[in-house]
C-alpha cells in the first residue's frame, strides 16, 4: 500500500499546461513542479511561458516553454512532438488556456460568441485528442479541464455579461464527463476544476469595477488566494485520484453551495 506521500509525488511525470504564462495556469503549472512534476508551458504568449519556465527551474525540475495557439491542430501537435521528444511520455494535461468577452446577450456580437466558444472548447478539444492519443499507448493518464462556476451556475449581469464564456465553460464540464466515460477503461482519468473568482490578469478589470457585487454571493466574502488553486489541481493530476472520473470540483469559497 502506498503512502499518502506517494500518491500525490508527481516526481518523474511530465504536464503540459496550456494557458500556463500568467494567471491560474501559472499558478497550476508551479504547483505540479512543487509536488514533482516536469512541466511544459504553452500559450499564446511565448514571453509569459518563458518566466513560468524560469520559476520552475529555480524550483529544480525541468520545463519547456512554447507559443501555441490551442485552436491551431498543427501548434496542438507541435507542442506534443517536443514533449515526446524531450522527456518521452506525457502523464498529465492541463487544459487552462481560456478568454471571455463581455456584453448584454441581445447586444453580443456573434464573431465574439464564436471566438469563446473555439478558444475554451474547440481549443479544448484538439489538445485533449492529441495528448489523448499517445496517453493511450501506455494506459495512464490525468486529464485535468479548467472549467468555471459560470459553467454550474447563470451569472449576475450586475457583476458578469459574458454568456459565451458561460457557454463554453458549460460546454467544458459537458465535455469533460462524457470523455471520462470514453476512456475510462484507457487508463485515462477526466476530471474539471471549476474555479470562482480569483484575481488575475484576465479577471482584474471586473473584480475592481463589480467586486463588492460578486462578494455578496460568495459565502466566505473574499476571492481566492494565489494558492488555493494548486492544491485541488495536483490531488487530480496524481495517483491519489486515480479511482475518480468525471467530475467537477468547484473553488469556489462557497458561491455553488449557496
Amino acid at each position: 500500500m502506498r503512502s499518502i506521500q506517494q500518491l500525490f509525488d508527481l516526481s518523474g511525470k511530465t504536464a503540459i499546461v496550456t494557458g500556463g504564462g500568467r494567471g491560474l495556469g501559472e499558478q497550476i503549472a508551479v504547483g505540479l513542479a512543487e509536488a514533482g512534476a516536469d512541466v511544459v508551458v504553452c500559450s499564446r504568449k511565448k514571453e509569459n511561458c518563458d518566466e513560468v519556465a524560469g520559476k520552475i527551474k529555480a524550483i529544480g525540475r525541468q520545463s519547456l516553454s512554447f507559443g501555441c495557439d490551442v485552436t491551431n491542430p498543427e501548434d496542438a501537435d507541435r507542442v506534443v512532438k517536443e514533449t515526446l521528444n524531450a522527456f518521452g511520455k506525457i502523464d498529465i494535461l492541463i487544459n487552462n488556456s481560456g478568454i471571455s468577452w463581455g456584453a448584454p446577450t441581445e447586444e453580443y456580437p456573434l464573431d465574439k460568441f464564436n471566438q469563446v466558444l473555439n478558444v475554451n472548447v474547440t481549443g479544448l478539444f484538439i489538445m485533449s485528442r492529441a495528448v489523448g492519443v499517445e496517453m493511450q499507448k501506455r494506459n495512464y493518464g490525468r486529464i485535468l479541464n479548467v472549467a468555471s462556476v459560470a459553467g454550474l451556475v447563470g451569472s449576475d449581469p450586475r457583476a458578469m455579461n459574458a454568456i459565451a464564456y458561460n457557454a463554453s465553460k458549460g460546454a467544458v464540464i459537458s465535455f469533460t464527463k462524457d470523455l471520462a466515460v470514453k476512456w475510462a477503461k484507457k487508463g485515462i482519468t477526466v476530471n474539471a476544476l471549476a474555479p470562482g473568482f480569483f484575481p488575475t490578469k484576465m479577471s482584474q478589470g471586473l473584480l475592481k469595477m463589480y467586486g463588492d457585487v460578486i462578494l455578496e454571493g460568495t459565502p466566505m466574502g473574499r476571492f481566492g488566494a494565489e494558492d488555493e488553486l494548486k492544491g485541488a489541481a495536483v490531488f487530480f493530476a496524481s495517483d491519489a485520484s486515480s479511482y475518480i472520473t468525471g467530475q467537477v470540483l468547484p473553488v469556489d469559497g462557497g458561491v455553488t453551495a449557496s
